[in-house]
């Protein structure tokens, strides 16, 4: 069973279970389907905050529970009162979860000298934030804590993924490029010297990790990253290629000016980039795509939904993470002061 189908990273997994093998129920909260996905699959509406439907899918029991949108103690709690049912699960975390020798992690990052030192690349081994309620970061530690904690009854594979992209995204960071190639800017900025690297994760190899752990159970926490992690300025050039674009980049040492000029959703001081030697070792993980390959899919699908409707319309995850990602008067501004 597959919780959270037709997300994101649920849509490539289903698929990739379907075609090892498995027998799969998707569920997600409107009961649709992917039209990529096998016949067979079974496609059910549930809302996993309703425990008693949740048990009712899972009826007698199932081999396998794959949960892409578990968040907190309390899904740790849902999933482990039913693990005389569950064969073991898969379930997705974040690297978010790091923090540095000093204490500092992603929620510390808007104090001053508040972003965390990780090391290069992060093994799996690194610290993590104390659990709680406070923030997501804290919540998903919460959620890491009670599933391992009941590792004997259900075994259970922790994935901390990176920074998410592919098709479906709610968050398409790529869109900064995309979109500016669209309405013809010729030139962006980029704070940091343009060396921002913010591991990615295609969800087309984090599906390929799930079908890996799932043939092979066991109680454990992996790193969910694509093979290289790219520089921003990289990760610019790379769609520029795609789309056939020309842009002047002008590279800022430093942070970004303010808000609205030179920050991406990549735009880190320090590297956040994670090992992932540990799935290869354990699963004989080897990614199915890299960045580059993935980027054409990537840019059609975010061309095909912007289709002249507001960014903020189609994307609004992104618009309220990311408000000043298009302040273009405000780039434009900083330009002709900077000249």
């Amino acid at each position: 069973m597959v919780i959270g189908a037709t997300g994101q990273l649920g849509r490539p997994t289903v698929d990739a279970l379907a075609r090892d093998g498995w027998e799969v129920t998707a569920t997600s909260r409107g009961g649709g389907r992917d039209e990529g996905w096998p016949e067979d699959v079974r496609a059910v509406r549930l809302d996993r905050a309703d425990d008693p439907a949740l048990a009712a899918v899972i009826g007698d029991g199932c081999d396998l529970v794959v949960d892409m949108v578990a968040y907190g103690a309390e899904h740790a709690r849902q999933l482990t009162s039913l693990a005389d049912r569950i064969g073991s699960a898969v379930v997705i975390s974040s690297a978010s979860v790091y923090e540095d020798g000093k204490g500092r992690g992603f929620d510390t990052q808007e104090e001053p000298d508040g972003f965390p030192e990780y090391p290069v690349p992060v093994p799996e081994t690194q610290p993590t934030v104390a659990p709680g309620e406070a923030s997501y970061s804290t919540r998903k530690a919460s959620l890491e804590r009670g599933l391992l904690a009941a590792g004997d009854r259900l075994p259970t594979t922790l994935l901390r993924a990176g920074a998410v992209h592919g098709r479906h995204s709610p968050l398409p960071r790529e869109l900064y490029f995309v979109k500016r190639n669209l309405d013809g800017r010729g030139t962006r900025v980029l704070a940091h010297g343009g060396e921002s690297r913010f591991h990615p994760a295609n969800a087309c190899n984090i599906a390929e990790l799930i079908r890996l752990a799932a043939i092979r159970p066991g109680s454990r926490v992996l790193n969910a990253c694509d093979p290289q992690a790219p520089t921003v300025a990289e990760i610019g050039a790379a769609i520029d290629e795609v789309m056939g674009a020309r842009l002047d980049t002008v590279l800022l040492d430093g942070p970004p000016p303010s808000p609205s000029v030179g920050s991406t959703p990549w735009s880190v001081p320090l590297p956040v980039v994670l090992d992932v030697t540990a799935a290869a070792r354990e699963l004989g993980y080897r990614p199915v795509v890299s960045y580059a390959e993935s980027l054409p899919a990537t840019v059609d699908w975010l061309c095909a939904r912007l289709a002249g409707r507001d960014w903020r319309e189609r994307f609004p995850l992104l618009a309220q993470v990311y408000p000043d990602l298009f302040d273009y008067a405000a780039e434009d501004a900083w330009l002709r002061a900077s000249r």
